[in-house]
């Protein structure tokens, strides 16, 4: 077993240096080709070295690799084609336009974009079948991995259907409950070939058994509780002879809140300049459609239960909630508008929240905030919930990017905790350059279905 997770390591590791040499040298070509030449040619002569040229490539293959690790377009075999290929194509784009960018500077001008382009392109298509071929053959090297669940109380009918989401990695082969005993459990456990998910048990038992699973090198999969993602982003003290975990009584410190808010302010700013023509155009079709009003305002809660009134595009009609009822939107919810469709699809209903980002009742980052009735309606059932308002409430989140708009309230929950004890500015930036990416995944802005809307899931 150890033998193959090695060979795995390192057939990952092969495939990802071999695809980052194909998309280095695609652009290595419009280097030395086009651009080069042209800069020479600009600059009177002036030329570049060896070292030069070396430091230029190593410079792309640098950030392409920060991008890479970033979007995940480094996992293959973890994450589905389609997926690896999306991640790629971010990556290849980010890093192209940097590029273009630092030529341009170069070149104390502007440069044609004609050659850039049709490297990404070629990039492009050489990511799509990439990313084919090697999911194959990682397939047909590494079958999936076998598991054996170990539950308590709750069925494992929901936990089944993520791995069976995901039956390219996993194999669901072997279920046994706690109340078959410790014991009988240890042995199951240690026979098996496989490797071992802990479903949703007793912390005395789960310590037991992840303890002893430990001892015997066997590979764990345990889906965390909420005191698990709180202790994650404990500090690590060493007062005297014996380590300390340190969890504090807010979440971000002075320095890091007066950061967050001023760049809030300036991209808040710079966006609300840039998408002012697609908003002024989509305030007017909506008006046109049905004669009611372009903006929806909703009362939301943010940081420390604070109430604010959120502003969205209309893209409902305007009697959606006429009963008074507060519901969550679902799969095909009739109360959408075919406008209202197609916005919440590109996700231009959330532009006017870029005005709450500049008046400060929001963050770009952090959890996205939920009416007052219906954080009611989760804190009767998962006092925890509340955990989110220690942090000012974002227009994207960690639940929004690693989750789905249909993942159930009590994993959104332990997503957003888990930003919320992790927080830092360079995590910031990564789940800003993960929303990019998500906005093209249709599953992120997918309704709820009907009975995830009154589910709550206890601890």
């Amino acid at each position: 077993m150890k033998r193959m997770e090695s060979i795995k390591r390192i057939f990952i590791f092969a495939v990802n240096i071999m695809s980052l040499f194909i998309y280095t040298g695609l652009y290595a070509y419009s280097w030395f080709d086009y651009y080069y030449p042209v800069i020479n040619n600009f600059n009177q002569g002036i030329r570049l070295y060896v070292n030069g040229h070396i430091l230029i490539i190593l410079l792309y293959v640098v950030i392409l690799s920060v991008f890479s690790r970033t979007y995940g377009s480094l996992k293959i075999g973890h994450l589905k084609p389609v997926d690896v290929f999306f991640s790629q194509a971010f990556s290849l784009l980010a890093v192209n336009i940097i590029s273009y960018f630092q030529i341009s500077l170069m070149n104390n001008w502007v440069v044609k974009t004609r050659p850039l382009l049709l490297v990404f392109i070629c990039q492009l298509v050489v990511a799509a079948i990439w990313a084919v071929m090697c999911d194959y053959i990682y397939r047909k090297l590494f079958p999936p991995r076998d598991i054996l669940i170990v539950y308590g109380e709750r069925s494992i009918d929901e936990i089944s259907k993520k791995f069976f989401g995901r039956k390219d990695r996993f194999r669901i082969t072997q279920s046994i409950n706690i109340s078959e005993g410790i014991e009988t459990i240890k042995k199951t456990a240690a026979q098996f070939k496989g490797a071992v998910v802990l479903w949703d048990i007793p912390i005395e038992i789960r310590n037991i058994l992840l303890k002893y699973l430990y001892s015997k090198s066997k590979r764990v999969y345990m889906m965390p509780k909420i005191p698990d993602v709180l202790i994650q982003g404990a500090d690590r003290l060493h007062l005297f002879d014996t380590p300390i975990l340190l969890t504090r009584e807010y979440a971000l410190t002075v320095e890091q809140r007066l950061v967050k808010r001023l760049i809030d302010i300036f991209l808040s700013l710079m966006l609300i300049i840039i998408t002012s023509p697609i908003m002024l155009l989509t305030a007017l079709i909506i008006r046109l459609y049905d004669k009611g009003p372009a903006l929806f305002r909703q009362t939301r809660l943010t940081a420390g239960g604070k109430e604010f009134q959120i502003i969205k595009f209309r893209s409902m009609r305007t009697d959606a909630e006429s009963d008074g009822i507060a519901r969550l939107a679902g799969r095909k919810d009739e109360r959408i508008t075919p406008i209202g469709r197609f916005i919440r699809a590109v996700r231009i209903d959330e532009l006017p929240q870029l005005f709450n980002i500049f008046i400060g009742q929001m963050s770009f980052i952090g959890p996205r905030p939920e009416r007052p009735e219906i954080i009611e309606q989760y804190l009767e059932d998962m006092p925890e919930f509340a955990f989110r308002l220690k942090m000012k409430a974002g227009l994207a989140g960690y639940a929004q990017v690693y989750g789905k708009y249909n993942t159930t309230p009590y994993d959104k929950l332990k997503l957003d905790l888990a930003y919320i004890e992790s927080y830092s500015l360079w995590l910031d930036l990564k789940i800003m350059l993960l929303t990019l990416k998500i906005l093209l995944k249709p599953d992120s802005t997918e309704g709820i279905a009907e009975s995830q809307i009154t589910a709550m899931k206890e601890d």
